[in-house]
C-alpha cells in the first residue's frame, strides 16, 4: 500500500519540448495534491463472435494530464515553480542581474576583495553603476549585505573601498548577489509630479521595464523621501535616461527634492504573457513501497493557472498540465533531487496578513467596496497534436492566451456596475508581501462581462461578484504581468 504523505514530485525543465534532459537535475516542489494522470487508453473491437464473446481489449493511446495545487509562497528564481510560471505564461521572466555559485563553492562568484570592494564573478547580465546588490550565503557575516555599486562590470563589479566588505578567496556555494534595485547619489534623485527624476543617474541602463512595480524609499531616513506619501509603490509606464514616469501612485504623492538625500528604489524581475511553449518532465515517486515505483510525465506544459486571494484564508493557486509522453519505472530519473524552497525562507502567504493593495484603475479598492474575493485565471487553449504512429501526443498546438478576474466586493457604491454596464475598460493589480519580499499581478487591460448583487437573504451582506475578461494592452503589450521583488525596505 501506499500513502499520499510519502508521495514526491519532482521536476525538471526541458529544452525540447516533450523530451527529458540527459541526467536531469530535478527539483522538489511544494504542493498540496498532485492529482497527475498518465495512464493507458483502450479501445474494445466490435466484431461479433457467435458465442456472445468479445476480444482482448486493444491499446490505442495514453493519456497524460492533470493539476497540481498548491499555497503561494515567493516563487524563488530558478524553482520549479518558476518553470510553471514561465509555462503558464508562455514566456521567461526578465530577471535583474545575478550571479549564485548553485551548490558549487567558487564556481561563478570566486572572489570577494575588501581593499577594493570588487566581487569577481563569471561573465554575464552587467552589474551596473547605481545597482543595489544583495549579497547572501557568503561565509564572512560582513559580506551578506545589501551595497550599492560605484564600478559597473559583468565580471569585477565593485562595491567600492569603503564597503565594508571581507576578503573571500573561495565564495561558498551557498554564496549569491542579486540586484534589487538602485540607489541615487546625494540629491541626485527628485520626486516629481509623474514620477522620479535625476541628474547623474541613467535610469536607462538599470533594467526598469514598462508595466514593472518600483517601491520607492528604503530603511532610514538618508534613503527615502521626506515626505512620507513619496516612499511607497508605484507602476512605471515610461524610462528615460533622466526620468521614470510613474502612475498608479499613492496618495499624498508630491514633489520632494530628495536634498542630501541618496534615494533608495526597489525593483525585481518581470513576466508577460508570450508565445513560446515551455515544457517540463515531472516525476512522482512514491517512497513508501518497497521498491518505490516513479511515474514519469514529459511535454508536460500549462494549460491552466489559477491563483486566489480570498479573505482570511491561505493564497492558493493550481497548475493544469497537458502533457505528451511518459513512462513508469522502478528507478528514478535524479537519485538525488534538489530540496524545494524552503519554507523558513519563502513561506506561505495569506488573504489579510500579506495583502498589502488590491487596486482597481490605478486606485486602491476600499470604503463600501472592500474585497472579499480575487481570483486570476490564464487559459492558454492547449490541444494535444497526434499521428497514427505514435501512442501519445507528437506536439501540443496553444491558441490564445485567455486571462480572467473574479472580483467578489460588498455592495457599497454603484461603482463598479456602472462600468459593468458601460463596457468600460479598467486595470486591476494586486500586491502580496512577506518577509521583505512582494509578488504584484497585473492585469492592464480589462473589462467586466458579468455580474449582479446578490441578494441571498435575511441578515446577510449584499455583494456584487464581477467577471472580467483581459484584452490587449498598447502600454505593455500584454494580457498579464507578474513582477516578484526578492528584497524590498
Amino acid at each position: 500500500m501506499s500513502d499520499s504523505n510519502r508521495a514526491q514530485l519532482t521536476g525538471v525543465r526541458e529544452v525540447t519540448l516533450g523530451t527529458t534532459p540527459n541526467t536531469p537535475r530535478m527539483r522538489k516542489v511544494r504542493h498540496l495534491s498532485a492529482p497527475l494522470i498518465y495512464k493507458p487508453e483502450f479501445e474494445t473491437s466490435n466484431e461479433k463472435r457467435e458465442d456472445r464473446m468479445g476480444t482482448d481489449p486493444v491499446k490505442v493511446g495514453e493519456s497524460n494530464n492533470g493539476p497540481i495545487n498548491f499555497e503561494f509562497s515567493y516563487p524563488e528564481q530558478d524553482a520549479l515553480i518558476d518553470t510553471f510560471i514561465c509555462s503558464s505564461m508562455q514566456a521567461d521572466w526578465v530577471n535583474t542581474p545575478s550571479r549564485f555559485n548553485d551548490g558549487v563553492a567558487d564556481s561563478v562568484i570566486t572572489g570577494v576583495v575588501a581593499s577594493t570592494g570588487v566581487v569577481s564573478v563569471t561573465t554575464g547580465a552587467a552589474f551596473v553603476l547605481g545597482h543595489l546588490c544583495k549579497l547572501t550565503g557568503f561565509t564572512a557575516a560582513g559580506n551578506n549585505t545589501l551595497k550599492k555599486i560605484t564600478t559597473g562590470s559583468p565580471t569585477v563589479p565593485a562595491f567600492g573601498a569603503g564597503a565594508g566588505l571581507a576578503d573571500e578567496a573561495v565564495p561558498p556555494a551557498a554564496a549569491r548577489m542579486k540586484v534589487v534595485g538602485f540607489e541615487g547619489a546625494s540629491g541626485d534623485i527628485t520626486a516629481l509630479a509623474d514620477g522620479l527624476g535625476s541628474t547623474a543617474l541613467d535610469f536607462t541602463t538599470l533594467g526598469l521595464t514598462v508595466g514593472g512595480f518600483v517601491k520607492i524609499g528604503g530603511t532610514g531616513a538618508a534613503f527615502q523621501f521626506a515626505t512620507a506619501a513619496c516612499n511607497d509603490w508605484a507602476r512605471v509606464i515610461a524610462v528615460a535616461a533622466t526620468k521614470v514616469t510613474l502612475d498608479n501612485l499613492p496618495t499624498g504623492w508630491t514633489t520632494d527634492a530628495g536634498a542630501a538625500k541618496t534615494i533608495r528604489v526597489f525593483f525585481g524581475d518581470l513576466i508577460k504573457n508570450g508565445v513560446t511553449k515551455i515544457g517540463a518532465t515531472l516525476e512522482r515517486a512514491f517512497l513508501d513501497q518497497t521498491v518505490p515505483t516513479y511515474i514519469a510525465q514529459r511535454g508536460m506544459v500549462v494549460n491552466e493557472a489559477n491563483w486566489s486571494i480570498e479573505t482570511k484564508k491561505i493564497i492558493n493557486g493550481s497548475f493544469a498540465f497537458i502533457g505528451m509522453g511518459g513512462a513508469q519505472s522502478t528507478v528514478g530519473l535524479d537519485a538525488v533531487p534538489d530540496a524545494a524552497s524552503a519554507i523558513a525562507d519563502f513561506p506561505v502567504m495569506a488573504a489579510g496578513a500579506n495583502v498589502g493593495r488590491i487596486a482597481e484603475s490605478g486606485v486602491k479598492i476600499t470604503g463600501n467596496n472592500f474585497v472579499k474575493n480575487l481570483s486570476l485565471k490564464i487559459t492558454n487553449n492547449i490541444r494535444d497534436l497526434t499521428d497514427v504512429e505514435n501512442l501519445g501526443p507528437v506536439d501540443l498546438g496553444s491558441g490564445r492566451c485567455d486571462v480572467s478576474v473574479n472580483l467578489s466586493t460588498y455592495f457599497g457604491s454603484n461603482t463598479f456596475l456602472t462600468k459593468l454596464f458601460a463596457g468600460t475598460a479598467v486595470n486591476i493589480n494586486a500586491r502580496v508581501l512577506k518577509a521583505n519580499r512582494a509578488v504584484v499581478w497585473s492585469v492592464p487591460r480589462l473589462t467586466y462581462t458579468d455580474g449582479a448583487p446578490d441578494d441571498s437573504g435575511i441578515n446577510a451582506d449584499i455583494m456584487l461578484s464581477l467577471t472580467a475578461q483581459a484584452s490587449f494592452d498598447t502600454l505593455t503589450n500584454a494580457h498579464i504581468l507578474m513582477n516578484r521583488l526578492e528584497y524590498y525596505e
